[in-house]
């Protein structure tokens, strides 16, 4: 029973027969029918079969949570009484926005993977809020603060947005002295608005009111490349307009925009050894980073305290 359920958990996490068999190291035949002999012992169907995509059934959303919660509990016995199970192992799976995924998390990981060197770590990036509405992460890094009904959430660092460019756009196209002369005669670069679901992404026509991106792609890296490339003005995080030799602030005395991650953990998983190693060394990676904040209203004893300049910055949590 106890290793039909480990397939059912990996059916759910995958949503397919071909994923979860690659996580498992079994063939695909294997893993359909360990399933089927669960549902069989348990009298219901707990995942509908399609050509690409397995999902849950009702039966199988009921189940999944004490799945979780049995895969918790055997990992943390198998670490506590087992020698050498102490070593970190398996697989860690964190969910992270595009720009902290790519320029903060990933340029930061060498350390913990080579104290880690067994354990496999998969980082799945998106801009839509719907990837860290699922269970398939063990941590889960955000910009919109995630549903605390399941998983253990806290807010993690603050960020700022802010324009830049590159000298040659503007030496040809003129430095804008406000943001008027930003939206009248320079060419923005920001999200697709219509493939962009996360509400505190939705900010440009708040920082720059009535501003119009001409040049839209729904990927942060798109945003810099474009404006190295000298297309045009982008709303970057400093994070990565910072480390741009290529480009130049603009207006930075003027326009800002203040953002906040998000940590959020699954409570079956909290308290596993991988979890929080992960955890310790994601805090250690944002305390060190020079253009992460401290999160606004924090009293922790020694924190840096947020710059706040002169000029339209909009705040955490400013309504719109």
């Amino acid at each position: 029973m106890l290793e039909h359920i480990g397939v059912f958990l990996e059916l759910a996490r995958a949503g397919s027969l071909r994923g979860a068999a690659s996580r498992l190291g079994l063939d695909e035949t294997t893993v359909s029918r360990r399933l089927t002999r669960l549902e069989e012992s348990l009298g219901v169907r707990l995942m509908d079969r399609g050509r690409e995509r397995w999902r849950l059934t009702e039966a199988g959303r009921r189940l999944l949570p004490h799945a979780e919660a049995i895969d918790s509990e055997v990992v943390a016995a198998t670490q506590e009484v087992v020698p050498g199970s102490g070593e970190l192992s398996g697989a860690l799976r964190v969910v992270t926005s595009d720009g902290f995924g790519a320029y903060v998390l990933m340029p930061q990981l060498q350390e913990f993977h080579e104290r880690h060197p067994a354990l496999r770590i998969e980082v799945s990036t998106s801009t839509t809020h719907a990837a860290a509405t699922e269970r398939d992460f063990d941590v889960a890094i955000t910009l919109e603060r995630p549903s605390s009904r399941f998983a253990e959430v806290r807010a993690l660092t603050d960020y700022e947005l802010k324009f830049y460019a590159t000298q040659e756009y503007l030496d040809t196209h003129g430095t804008p002295g406000s943001a008027a002369e930003l939206r009248r005669d320079h060419t923005l670069i920001w999200y697709v608005d219509a493939l962009l679901d996360v509400e505190q992404l939705r900010l440009l026509d708040i920082v720059v009111p009535h501003a119009t991106a001409m040049i839209q792609t729904n990927n942060i890296a798109g945003h810099l490349e474009a404006a190295r490339a000298g297309l045009g003005v982008a709303l970057l995080p400093t994070y990565i307009g910072e480390r741009a030799a290529e480009l130049r602030p603009v207006l930075h005395d003027q326009l800002s925009a203040r953002r906040r991650y998000w940590v959020a953990v699954p409570r079956a998983t909290l308290l596993l050894a991988r979890v929080t190693a992960f955890c310790s060394a994601l805090d250690a990676i944002v305390s060190r980073h020079p253009q992460l904040l401290p999160v606004a209203g924090s009293r922790a004893p020694g924190s840096r305290r947020a710059a706040s300049g002169p000029g339209r910055q909009l705040r955490q949590g400013e309504p719109r």
